[in-house]
């Protein structure tokens, strides 16, 4: 049987070389006559999976000695209230950035411990468009400022890194981290829920500037204290660990590719083909300023509606998968992340065409 290309927002398409390492080493991990999900976490056949997966990891992303990588549960939801118990410290006001449904659902979360300053919105736009920085009202007290650099239900992205002064910049990067490089330098904190670019559902990374550490809250559970994490290893109690042996296979399949640098090249031309078609035929369009597109997460409509169900059930025919939008925004939707091959755009591309040829 063939693969599909599988175009979900998550979870989403992993790298073929990894899914076949995986399944050879389904029964027996290096002779050790176990699978990895057998394996205790406290093993030295699993630390040295754990400890070799983070290394790649920070050589991937240039991540300094400066920054605790933890491996989280309960994906990037969790860390909506994980963030302010862990960063208000002994202020009480946090700066947020609206620009989509997983901003709101962030801010809406944090209000349950912070006095929220939503310093910037593009609600009245309909998130077609990321607020100017110059208009922001941020605050110099507040704890942090956060943001989503790529909104993944409605395909809008940042292209630029916010300049937050000497307050931490918290970004969640479930849809970016590792699809391009990115200055880790600037950010107090980073997360990002695997099931996007990273692997399976079910864990989240967390990037953290070590200065940070420390300030939690008292009533903050000691399973989301980043510092009780970070001290433990992300090994306080039994983590994912088959979830952070595929992300170890994962980062090694992105250093055989050329790293974050070639892989957003690769990113930057399958998304330029989409929004070129999309954007040369009559029959399909995408509703967001062209500078705010989102590279992972490409939405678009038909010319008429009610043609949706037939588009879907003639892709499903043809191996393509999943295009169905969020529905919130309705519509369509192609994630491509890292592991989608340009082969899989251009699929979609030739479908698209030939429905709009027969339908337009």
């Amino acid at each position: 049987m063939s693969r599909a290309f599988n175009f979900c927002a998550g979870p989403a398409t992993l790298p073929e070389a990894v899914l076949k390492q995986a399944q050879s080493e389904m029964l027996d991990w290096r002779g050790t006559g176990m699978s990895v999900m057998e394996m205790s976490h406290r093993s030295d056949e699993f630390v040295a999976i754990a400890e070799t997966a983070e290394q790649d990891l920070r050589e991937l992303a240039g991540i300094s000695d400066d920054y605790a990588v933890l491996f989280m549960q309960g994906g990037a939801s969790s860390q909506f209230a994980t963030i302010p118990l862990n960063l208000l410290g002994d202020k009480t006001s946090a700066d947020y950035i609206n620009t989509g449904i997983w901003s709101k659902k962030a801010i809406a979360e944090a209000k349950r411990y912070a006095d929220v300053n939503v310093a910037g919105s593009s609600e009245d736009s309909g998130f077609t468009t990321v607020p100017d920085p110059a208009g922001w009202n941020t605050r110099a007290d507040a704890a942090y400022l956060h943001y989503t650099p790529n909104e993944t239900i409605g395909g809008l992205e940042y292209y630029f890194i916010p300049d937050s002064g000497d307050v931490p910049l918290v970004a969640d990067m479930s849809s970016t981290m590792l699809s391009r490089p990115v200055d880790v330098s600037k950010f107090g904190l980073i997360y990002a829920g695997a099931q996007k670019n990273i692997g399976p559902s079910g864990l989240v990374v967390v990037i953290i500037r070590k200065d940070l550490l420390g300030k939690a809250r008292k009533e903050t559970p000691t399973m989301m204290n980043y510092q009780v994490i970070a001290d433990n290893g992300s090994m306080y109690n039994t983590p994912a660990t088959y979830s952070w042996y595929l992300a170890g296979l994962v980062f090694k399949w992105l250093k055989e590719q050329g790293g974050v640098q070639a892989m957003g090249e690769i990113n930057a031309r399958k998304a330029r083909k989409l929004y070129d078609f999309i954007d040369g035929n009559d029959f399909y369009a995408n509703p967001i300023e062209p500078r705010f597109r989102s590279w992972m997460n490409v939405p678009f409509t038909l010319a008429d509606d009610a043609l949706n169900s037939e588009f879907l059930k003639g892709a499903d025919a043809r191996g393509l998968l999943n295009l169905k939008g969020h529905r919130s925004v309705g519509g369509m939707r192609a994630s491509i992340y890292n592991a989608m091959p340009e082969e899989g755009v251009d699929a979609l591309i030739d479908y698209m065409a030939m429905f709009a040829k027969e339908r337009g």
